[in-house]
Parts: C-alpha cells; structure tokens; sequence
C-alpha cells in the first residue's frame, strides 16, 4: 500500500502551530514541574522537554538538500523502533546537564527558528533525514506525529487537557491510520477515526457493498494513544474510548504501530 499524501500547505503550518503549543505549556511550568514523571518510562518532564527541544527541525528544513526522496512517512514508521535507545541516552544526557530554565530557551529558540525556516519553505524541497532522503512535505506530516504525542505525553503529566492543534492531529490521524492499512491489508474491518479519517484493513471475507461486517471507532486522541503504546487496546474498550463491533474488530494483536 501506498504512503498517504498531504498538502504541504496544511503541514508546514500544523507543525509551527503545535509547536507553539507545546513552547507555550513549557514556558509556563514551574522548575518542580521538570521533575514530574511522564508515561514514557524512566523519563521526568525534563527528559520529555530535552527530546523535543533538540529535534533540529528547522536545520533539516535549512540546510542542503537531497537529490530525490528514497523514503516515506511508511519507512520512517518501520524504522522507528531502530533508534528508540539512541533517542532515550540522547534526551537523558541533555535533562541531566540542563537547567529548567535553559530546557524552556532550548524549546523556544526550536519554535522561533522553525517558524523562521516553514516561512521559507519551498515545497520541493527534499529532507536528508534519519531514515533516507523524504520529500518535505513527508517529512513535517512525521513532525506531527511526533509533536501531537509528545504534547499530549506533556499534558498528561502536567494535567492538563490536551491541547492539539486540529490540523496536526489530522495529520498524524491519517499518517497511523495509513500505517495500519499498510501493516494489514483487506477489507474486512473499518477504522473511523471522526472527523479526520477512515481506512479499511485486515484480511478476511471482502463486503460487496456498504460497511464492512467489522468496525472500529475512536476519537483523534484514543487513536493516537493507542497506535503510540500509550493505551492499550483493552484498557481503551473497558475504558469505552473505543467502539469496536464485529468478529475481527480487535486490533490489539496490530498496535502499538510504532513506540
């Protein structure tokens, strides 16, 4: 299956839009609030901050590119889980050697250069990213992956609602959602994810007509959460954060996509 495609006219703003949101719930925290735990292992609030504070979007949107895209949002979903350990020692060192204070500048300046750098950005441009060489407009649709679970790993630990631009979460809605279908081709299980998306997956008896005999439904967060390891597929239908009816609508055995 193919990757989904996006309008970089959409993405480019999503990224700067979420990442304001993620800078501007940082600027606001107090120095114990780097402390706080997060749901994502060992890491506090600070080693959260530090990850995203050194993802070095804008220099990869800035410096020189790629002479054609070799990869896509499908790849950079496989190759996730390769880098998982080098991501963890990278954002440990950085939240062991960084003050609250220098972590908040840290995340400000990524928000001022980026702005700086999607103002600028020409659409044709081609990213020499970690996974390969991908087309700009794939690679910021993975920057709102990234920044649309991250923000909502800052809210749970700090408490607050989520505060998700709508356009970045319909991004990374339809990026998983696109990596489901490719995981487990068929036809024979829907999953809606209102308003932003839905795809048919899971081999099985094909539908002529109509709903397949098996649906799935969650909302942007849920599907989020579910599709990151953040929720587990039971706690959510326990939960009642997914509707799922019909004999192949449990996915557990496909998700977490990616970690």
């Amino acid at each position: 299956m193919a990757a989904a495609r996006f309008d970089s006219a959409v993405v480019g703003p999503a990224v700067g839009a979420q990442l304001r949101n993620i800078d501007d719930c940082v600027a606001g925290l107090e120095p114990e609030d780097f402390e706080r735990p997060t749901r994502l292992g060992a890491w506090r609030v600070a080693e959260l901050v530090a990850h995203v504070g050194v993802s070095n979007i804008a220099r990869y949107l800035t410096g020189p590119p790629a002479p054609r895209a070799r990869t896509d949002t499908l790849d950079w979903v496989a190759g996730c889980a390769t880098v998982a350990g080098a991501v963890d020692e990278r954002a440990t060192a950085m939240a062991d050697e960084t003050r609250p204070a220098e972590l908040r500048a840290l995340l400000h300046r990524l928000r001022q250069e980026t702005d700086e750098a999607l103002a600028h950005l020409d659409p044709s441009f081609v990213v020499p990213a970690r996974f390969g060489d991908i087309a700009v407009v794939d690679y910021l649709a993975t920057r709102c992956v990234e920044l649309t679970v991250h923000a909502l790993d800052l809210d749970a630990a700090v408490g607050q609602p989520p505060s998700l631009d709508r356009d970045a979460a319909g991004v990374a809605v339809r990026l998983l959602l696109n990596a489901l279908a490719a995981a487990s081709p068929g036809k024979s299980v829907e999953v809606r994810v209102p308003p932003y998306a839905a795809v048919q997956c899971v081999e099985g008896p094909r539908h002529t007509r109509g709903t397949p005999g098996s649906v799935v439904e969650c909302d942007a967060v849920t599907w989020l959460e579910l599709a990151t390891g953040r929720l587990a597929w039971p706690a959510a239908v326990d939960a009642g954060r997914v509707q799922a009816s019909g004999e192949r609508a449990d996915l557990s055995a496909l998700l977490p996509l990616l970690s």
